[in-house]
């Protein structure tokens, strides 16, 4: 099913060190917004921000790859030290196919982490990478998010099991 993240977290923090071992991955594209911050804040949320240091310390490769204009992308990048595709175009699979490029890796070996099914899931199925699906950070207040949460409420994973939210 195209809407069906192959995993699933509460956030990105919640992904262990030994989980991309074990599952034989080795390249993480990263969405940005309610993924790994709120929307326009130009940091990390502090519990994502020390999960990616640890992954990055790990020897994992990341990108960061958004539907996002490159003003808003670049700063946040540039904080983590990471490269960066802005106007992913997603759920087109031409931004994450620019990102393992980049990353020079290949499909079976690269994953994706977002919070949307109808953008970061449904881009992972079009470029043929695992999707790791994390629920949003906070609810959107704009309109066309609200709408888009709104379709994709019975789409959505259920919540890990253990977790209290």
């Amino acid at each position: 099913m195209l809407h069906k993240p192959d995993y699933v977290f509460e956030s990105a923090a919640d992904i262990p060190e030994d989980f991309f071992v074990k599952e034989g991955i080795d390249a993480l594209i990263l969405d940005l917004d309610n993924t790994l911050t709120t929307h326009n804040n130009p940091v990390p949320d502090p519990e994502r921000l020390k999960w990616f240091l640890k992954m990055k310390k790990s020897g994992l490769r990341m990108i960061i790859v958004s539907n996002n204009h490159p003003e808003r992308v670049k700063p946040f990048a540039e904080f983590l030290g990471l490269d960066f595709v802005p106007d992913g175009r997603k759920p087109l699979p031409k931004g994450y196919n620019e990102a393992r490029r980049r990353l020079g890796t290949d499909k079976k070996r690269t994953a994706a982490v977002g919070d949307q099914i109808f953008t970061d899931v449904l881009g992972c199925k079009a470029a043929g990478i695992r999707s790791i699906f994390v629920f949003p950070i906070v609810p959107e207040t704009g309109f066309w998010f609200r709408v888009k949460r709104k379709l994709e409420r019975p789409l959505l994973p259920k919540r890990p099991k253990g977790d209290t939210k």
